[in-house]
């Protein structure tokens, strides 16, 4: 079969999961694996679970980083990019048409009760992606005791960014005690504690933000939750926690990557010109760095000192969540409409596990609208 045809199949299946994907990154890997080794048998799912690992020991969006993996198996280096540009697209679009929309109807007073009820439902979203995150990142004693410690620390106002690198340093000398191993790999992440290019918002900060959050992001894409609220609500002050959690609420709303959400927050900053460049400094590292594992896989999988560094950062980015939900809910809860409301979420949220995020939302959005009225 010839290349262009290789082109044509990647494009098109991408472009329909990116279209359709809804429910998050595990939902995003099962329906691929269906698609490409159950259906197309593009590759062995030996093959495919080899290179789900490998997304893990980088950071960015997982599921993304899995299409292009995919792409790059089926149709080389041009399916990689095409492969991840075709999933990414709708989402940017579908995000962008509703960021345009919140920008202009977000505080019309007969539009106000519906986003008021989604704030609160989002934190029931929250809770239960940090549940799940955390059975995965608490592996080990060791790990609950970072968690815990950074939670604390970040409860107490400790930049998040520093206790991410802290708990990745601790975590890497802790476990790996009397392991002789090279420093080399985390060099790069030690240097990502650089602040952004300016304090003012223009496309350029914005980039530069999203960029360095970009590459210091490890695990689900709902860890992005704590290192947005790191960087634009509590260091540069670009946003306001109920902003950070309307544009989580849309996110949800769309299908493909949730980190889709760096559009709506980037449209929120700077119109059009600020969405295009946030989600460029969302997703443009993880093409350069799928193309680096796709010929270091074996290599990062032998690296015990990576691995027990990104252990401990995602137990760090776990605890900086629990700090965040705890932050998030007890602003919510003096106002008994919204304290229902996020109760009702986290519990279908934790209850009814298989429920779509998206149903939370809109079951939010219809409870803030009915309760309204009383």
């Amino acid at each position: 079969m010839k290349k262009s045809t290789h082109i044509k199949e990647v494009f098109f299946l991408f472009l329909k999961l990116g279209t359709v994907a809804f429910g998050g990154p595990a939902a995003h890997i099962s329906m691929m694996e269906s698609e490409v080794v159950t259906k197309r048998k593009w590759m062995t799912r030996e093959h495919f679970l080899d290179m789900v690992g490998a997304t893990n020991l980088v950071p960015g969006p997982n599921s993304t980083q899995m299409t292009m993996h995919c792409g790059h198996v089926r149709a080389g280096w041009l399916g990689l990019w095409v492969a991840g540009l075709s999933f990414i697209f709708p989402a940017v679009v579908f995000t962008l048409i509703l960021a345009m929309f919140y920008g202009k109807y977000g505080e019309v007073p007969g539009i106000a009760p519906i986003f008021y009820g989604i704030k609160p439902a989002v934190i029931g979203i929250i809770f239960t992606a940090t549940q799940k995150l955390g059975k995965k990142a608490f592996k080990n004693w060791q790990l609950i005791a970072i968690g815990i410690l950074v939670t604390a620390l970040s409860l107490f106002g400790i930049d998040e960014f520093l206790l991410i690198i802290g708990s990745g340093v601790i975590g890497m000398i802790w476990l790996n005690f009397g392991q002789q191993n090279s420093l080399k790999t985390v060099i790069a992440p030690l240097l990502l504690i650089a602040k952004p290019v300016g304090i003012n918002i223009s496309n350029t900060a914005i980039f530069t933000s999203f960029l360095k959050i970009a590459i210091l992001l490890f695990g689900s894409g709902y860890v992005l939750i704590a290192y947005v609220d790191a960087e634009l609500v509590e260091k540069l002050g670009w946003l306001t926690k109920e902003q950070l959690l309307d544009a989580i609420a849309f996110g949800q709303f769309t299908p493909g990557p949730v980190l889709t959400t760096a559009t709506f927050i980037g449209y929120q900053l700077n119109g059009i010109s600020g969405a295009l460049w946030a989600s460029l400094g969302m997703f443009l590292p993880s093409f350069f760095l799928v193309g680096l594992l796709v010929k270091l896989i074996p290599i990062l999988r032998k690296s015990k000192l990576l691995s027990k560094f990104l252990d401990a950062v995602n137990a760090g980015a776990v605890g900086i969540m629990i700090a965040i939900s705890l932050k998030l809910g007890y602003e919510l809860a003096f106002e008994w409409q919204s304290l229902l409301i996020m109760v009702v979420s986290i519990l279908v949220a934790f209850r009814f596990k298989k429920v779509s995020s998206f149903y939370i939302i809109i079951g939010g959005a219809t409870l803030g609208f009915l309760l309204s009225f009383l």
